[in-house]
């Protein structure tokens, strides 16, 4: 690492979480990665963001910590909003104190879900849960504060760790012959370890810069960054299944989403285009079944009965 690089710190929020841990490892190269847990730096607490960031000085601030319980958001609206809504708007104001930026993840749940095609970044947002309209709620504080960011929409995030779909579907598998999966609710499913390459890659464009703060002022605002191309949550499993090594595959029977009625309403369409993505900084995402084979193939224990 140069003496310049040591020099720059950057703060990763979440480091537990599927994303967090991910960032972790890619920025490492980056330069002094300072990365957190909720024990450390608990984003429902605002007083502590700030004396945390102001401890750390950090050049730049990387936040996948969120709250994620879409359906108990629907009771914790309070504490989902200050976590989703006002926090971002707290790093991102501490952020523009320091002459520091920020990266930040969104999701697709800030549509409605009814638009025919892919949604693109500027098309109106219409939260149909809370979760939604609270990660929409730190969007708009992060623009609001006037910091340099990337806002980072993303979509259907599985991983080794945590609770996610993938997990789901491979304990399900093990025990049950036969399971019934949502059919007609469209999106990207988007691996973590996709998310936090992509990300390390827009921040080594941003240090690399000549004039990084430029490079800010022109890039500053919201991106779509998900897997390519797009399934149902059945198309999902069913893929899930073909490519895992499992001693025997459940059958999966598509069922509309009405037959699995949830607390939180989800979006019939969450596929998202990743052309700004693409134009402005020349990244691209696999497509979502490359990037789960090699999830499958790289990510877990070879035997079957250590993953499950």
């Amino acid at each position: 690492m140069s003496a310049h690089q040591a020099k720059r710190t950057i703060l990763v929020t979440g480091v537990n979480g599927q994303v967090g841990y991910e960032l972790a490892r890619t920025l490492q190269g980056l330069g002094n990665v300072v990365a957190v847990d909720r024990s450390r730096l608990d984003l429902s607490n605002l007083e502590q963001i700030r004396s945390v960031v102001r401890d750390v000085r950090p050049a730049l601030i990387v936040n996948p910590a969120a709250y994620t319980a879409v359906d108990k958001a629907e009771e914790e609206r309070d504490l989902a909003m200050r976590i989703n809504g006002e926090a971002p708007g707290v790093l991102a104001e501490e952020a523009k104190k320091l002459g520091a930026a920020l990266i930040h993840y969104s999701t697709d749940y800030v549509f409605n879900g009814t638009k025919e095609g892919a949604y693109v970044e500027d098309d109106p947002t219409d939260p149909q849960n809370v979760y939604g309209r609270s990660k929409l709620a730190g969007e708009q504080a992060i623009a609001a504060s006037g910091a340099n960011h990337l806002v980072l929409r993303t979509s259907w995030v599985y991983g080794t760790r945590g609770k996610n779909f993938l997990l789901t579907m491979l304990r399900l598998g093990a025990d049950r012959p036969e399971l019934k999966v949502v059919a007609d609710q469209f999106g990207a499913p988007t691996w973590c370890n996709t998310i936090a390459t992509l990300s390390a890659h827009l921040c080594a464009q941003s240090f690399a810069a000549e004039d990084s703060a430029k490079w800010w002022r022109e890039r500053s605002g919201v991106y779509h960054l998900c897997a390519g191309d797009s399934t149902s949550w059945h198309g999902f499993a069913s893929a899930i299944f073909e490519l895992a090594d499992l001693p025997k595959q459940p059958t999966t029977l598509p069922i509309p989403a009405a037959d699995y009625p949830t607390p939180a309403k989800r979006p019939a369409n969450s596929r998202m285009s990743n052309d700004k993505l693409a134009r402005v900084f020349g990244l691209a995402a696999p497509h979502w079944r490359d990037a789960l084979k090699l999830c499958l193939t790289d990510g877990f224990p070879k035997s079957p009965a250590a993953r499950a």
